[in-house]
């Protein structure tokens, strides 16, 4: 297989759950080989109903997201960033905004969220969306850790 010359964009949909780390040290070990830059993206958007959390002084979204972004990233690689990884945080649902940016990447790595039972067997909302709609290839990270020990996250 031959290098790839050009830089390629991979996007990793980011939540903060262990399937989405999962999926960021995933995107980062195919990433290496291809000289492919990992593009760790999370999205967030205001409530329909913003106005009511306005009224209890919840009104920090974006500031919310990025500090989730953050943690994720370095729970996937530590403090010391690879040079091949940036990270955004853009405001969108996951579901639309994932298919978005779907148009300019090589590939979209998600992680899944099962739900336990026959649940389990299915994929989560934002990742099923982006198999059916996304621009480019899409890969579905499974949590080893979890399903080894039986566990599915909510």
């Amino acid at each position: 297989m031959d290098r790839v010359d050009s830089t390629g964009k991979i996007i990793v949909g980011v939540d903060g759950s262990e399937a989405s780390i999962t999926a960021l040290r995933v995107a980062q070990r195919l990433a290496v080989p291809l000289g492919a830059e990992v593009v760790a993206t999370a999205f967030w958007e205001y409530p329909r109903v913003y106005d009511g959390y306005v009224a209890m002084g919840i009104t920090d979204f974006e500031k919310a997201a990025g500090e989730i972004l953050d943690k994720a990233v370095e729970k996937a690689f530590g403090p010391a960033l690879p040079d091949n990884v940036v990270s955004r945080l853009v405001r969108n649902h996951p579901r639309q905004g994932l298919i978005e940016v779907s148009r300019e990447a090589d590939m979209i790595v998600v992680g899944r969220r099962g739900h336990g039972g026959f649940g389990g067997l299915l994929l989560g909302s934002v990742s099923s969306a982006c198999v059916a709609h996304a621009h480019c290839p899409v890969l579905v990270v499974h949590n080893p850790d979890k399903e080894a020990s039986g566990q599915t996250e909510p």
